[in-house]
């Protein structure tokens, strides 16, 4: 603490006590007493070991440390909440795809499309098809050990076994399930040590004939940050793409959920919600339960004009400004590029080709001027953006190509992505 902090240290000293103040550091003597019973204390109690696959009762919940994080392992059986169901997903035309797929993993889970790799932005229904998946495996293959987490949570769970020594438990665990679901594989970027165990672990899995299911927020081939090891394995089975649902898709979610919500909705207060709130379902589910919430305090029918009174300020909240910054990040992020790689002066092909996306994206997604949008990226002047701009246009309508990484993309399939995740957020 001292080498490293010693100069803000004496700043917030001075900065409270006066300019004379000169902060010191000692060790409290107390602690040293305390490491050493807290060691004897852990070296007398038994230690606790992850069950062994084959040890642990089919269909019973998995015997591991609960993590500060949302759930983490859903097992068959045990008291939890209500999972989604597949019946349940309404798609976009796009997903009807994803929702097949997941289909069939359910009902003959390890036969094809292993690993199954789901993926697109925040509120697109990833999780909806991880858990429909895991309910459906559990009602009709209540003889498999399927486990659903995310993954955040495996790499806690990992962390603990190495802390505590029981990597050889927590393999057999997780090697030893027949479907693993896992939630936000992105999570793992630029984190090799849990990559690695990951990708020895579905590979086991697959190996051995038993499910993987993952999800995240971009193409394997996006998620820049990866091992190509790991990359590959996802690729190796089916990838899927979920979208932001469409407006008739949004109108059929709203009617679905109003349908088994206590309250009297007019259908032009649905069809308000459905127009006004496009970001993912869950700004849909948030306000239908403002709506409700209303009803309940009222009992008044809700019509559009109570809809709008109702959540004006909802309504104001969930519009999501593009700033020219949150362009540069997102772009940077795809890309694998450094803020200041994308505002050089080099005019290399990987570096002018997303120099170039990212002013098409501050005109299409911000108020910013061409002089603005220039100056931001650089320093240029009005007349480069605006032929970045027809230049880009030009590409999309050709369908022409891009590299990410080692791989080629077309160009709208990259804006696509860079869209979604700014309007994510």
């Amino acid at each position: 603490i001292n080498k490293q902090f010693r100069r803000e240290l004496t700043e917030v000293a001075q900065l409270v006590l006066g300019a004379s103040a000169i902060p010191t550091l000692s060790v409290d003597a107390s602690l040293a007493l305390n490491v050493s019973m807290e060691r004897e204390n852990r070296a007398v109690a038994p230690q606790r070991k992850l069950p062994a696959a084959n040890e642990a009762t089919r269909g019973a919940e998995t015997d591991l440390a609960p993590i500060p994080s949302r759930p983490a392992i859903v097992n068959s059986g045990g008291r939890q909440r209500r999972l989604a169901d597949l019946g349940d997903f309404i798609p976009t035309p796009l997903a009807e795809f994803a929702l097949t797929a997941c289909r069939h993993v359910a009902t003959a889970p390890g036969t094809q499309f292993n690993p199954l790799f789901l993926y697109g932005s925040v509120g697109t229904g990833k999780t909806h098809l991880l858990e429909g998946i895991c309910r459906q495996l559990r009602r009709t293959h209540s003889q498999l050990q399927v486990t659903l987490l995310t993954a955040e949570a495996f790499a806690n769970y990992f962390t603990q076994a190495l802390t505590e020594r029981t990597l050889p438990s927590f393999r057999h665990k997780f090697r030893g399930v027949d479907v693993l679901l896992v939630d936000d594989v992105d999570f793992f970027e630029s984190k090799r040590v849990f990559q690695e165990e990951f990708l020895h672990t579905i590979c086991d899995l697959a190996d051995h004939g038993r499910q993987v299911v993952v999800t995240a927020d971009r193409h394997p081939r996006l998620l820049t940050k990866l091992g190509d090891d790991l990359v590959s394995r996802f690729q190796s089975g089916l990838i899927c793409r979920l979208e932001t649902p469409d407006s008739e898709t949004r109108r059929q979610i709203v009617l679905r959920k109003a349908q088994r919500m206590d309250g009297d909705f007019a259908p032009e207060a649905l069809q308000f919600v459905a127009e006004r709130f496009t970001g993912s379902v869950r700004e849909l589910e948030g306000a239908l339960n403002c709506l409700q919430t209303f009803y309940g305090m009222t009992q008044k029918r809700i019509t559009a004009a109570t809809a709008r009174q109702v959540l004006a300020d909802l309504e104001r909240d969930c519009l999501r400004v593009v700033r020219l910054a949150d362009i540069e990040r997102v772009v940077c992020q795809v890309f694998g590029l450094k803020p200041k790689d994308l505002k050089s002066d080099s005019r290399v092909r990987t570096l002018a080709q997303p120099r170039m996306l990212a002013m098409f994206l501050a005109r299409k997604h911000t108020q910013s001027a061409y002089s603005e949008i220039g100056q931001h990226f650089g320093g240029r002047n009005h007349s480069t953006v605006m032929s970045a701009e027809r230049k880009v246009q030009k590409w999309l309508e050709e369908n022409a190509t891009v590299r990410v990484a080692s791989q080629s993309w077309s160009f709208q399939e990259i804006v696509i992505n860079l869209e979604q995740q700014l309007l994510a957020g």
